[in-house]
């Protein structure tokens, strides 16, 4: 099979994904394997390849965002059959008896395992996946609008869920990448007013066709006190001015899974009048069945820009740099 991988990690500039031929992976008990239609890029990947996560094996495949059809499935699989359409996410599995997964919070187990991080991921063709572990894509939404969904669109849905807006409140947006547009189409369904902060005035324009109700430079403070705001730009200096933006009693959730450092911070301007600060780790296989049903009852699309799979650095290098409006998907 054709696949991208990288060996060592290195900035994408370097080009460290390479085209190789590798043998199409034979799924184990109770895996399936899916022939990859598209793979969804994402920031994850970027702090894989570049390091800015802790290596744990080389070669690898990066890719968690994964749509394609079951051609093959191990011994005990009775889940989904072969030609099922599936999607592969970032959470690629957990003990499943830790106190963590007993209590519902599976995304916490210190045992989990990710795609394209641990194990090879969908920038190939084939792609392995836990029977347990993928997501039935509906048949209302297309393998180009389902792959977005699977990172940035439950990503961007535990956030909205852990910023705690009311229904109709005011949402503040750090950052305006694939998760936060998705994001905001989320946050308008249940009739909340968006306000972006965000560089690049490209992304701007995108948050206000979107429905935002303002959008302003990354570091301006929204025109309203915020009922909730989510950071999805791994930048730790836009803290301060979120928490600075908040109403009284009001959470601001970070998104990402990496965050450069947060700079010192003052108790009475930032926390004060009890704001909270807290982070978002992964999904729950819960949050992404939650987020496909809501998907496709309200027409949740995402802006994609597609590449073909040869093209991967390239297309992470696109991302890296603020170049993508949406989301970037190879096609395989």
């Amino acid at each position: 099979m054709r696949a991208m991988q990288f060996v060592a990690n290195a900035p994408i500039e370097a080009r460290p994904l390479v085209a190789v031929e590798r043998d199409a992976p034979e799924p184990g008990p109770g895996e399936a394997r899916v022939r990859v239609r598209v793979c969804g890029i994402c920031r994850t990947d970027l702090h894989v390849i570049e390091g800015d996560l802790p290596p744990v094996r080389a070669p690898l495949v990066p890719g968690h965002q994964i749509v394609g059809v079951i051609d093959r499935l191990g011994a005990g699989c009775r889940r989904f059959a072969i030609g099922d359409r599936v999607g592969v996410a970032w959470l690629r599995s957990t003990d499943g008896d830790c106190g963590y997964c007993r209590r519902g919070d599976e995304n916490l187990c210190p045992r989990s395992r990710y795609t394209g991080y641990h194990d090879d991921g969908g920038y190939a063709e084939y792609a392995l996946v836990p029977e347990a572990f993928a997501y039935a894509i509906p048949a209302t939404i297309g393998d180009e609008d389902a792959a977005p969904l699977l990172c940035a669109g439950i990503i961007g849905y535990r956030a909205f869920v852990r910023s705690e807006v009311p229904r109709g409140g005011r949402l503040g947006l750090f950052g305006f990448g694939s998760s936060a547009h998705l994001t905001l189409q989320v946050a308008r369904h249940f009739g909340c007013s968006v306000y972006v902060s965000t560089r690049g005035e490209r992304h701007r324009r995108l948050a206000l066709e979107l429905g935002a109700a303002w959008a302003g430079d990354a570091q301006e403070l929204p025109p309203v006190p915020l009922d909730g705001a989510i950071l999805f730009a791994p930048a730790g200096e836009l803290v301060p001015p979120a928490l600075r933006a908040l109403d009284r009693g009001r959470t601001l959730a970070v998104a990402g899974i990496h965050l450069s450092t947060i700079p010192p911070m003052s108790y009475a301007e930032h926390l004060f009048h009890e704001k909270r600060l807290t982070s978002v780790e992964a999904n729950t296989r819960a949050d992404g069945e939650a987020l496909l049903a809501l998907a496709a009852s309200i027409e949740l699309r995402p802006r994609r820009r597609l590449f073909a799979l040869a093209d991967a650095n390239q297309a992470l290098a696109t991302l890296k740099h603020d170049g993508l409006d949406g989301t970037g998907l190879l096609v395989v």
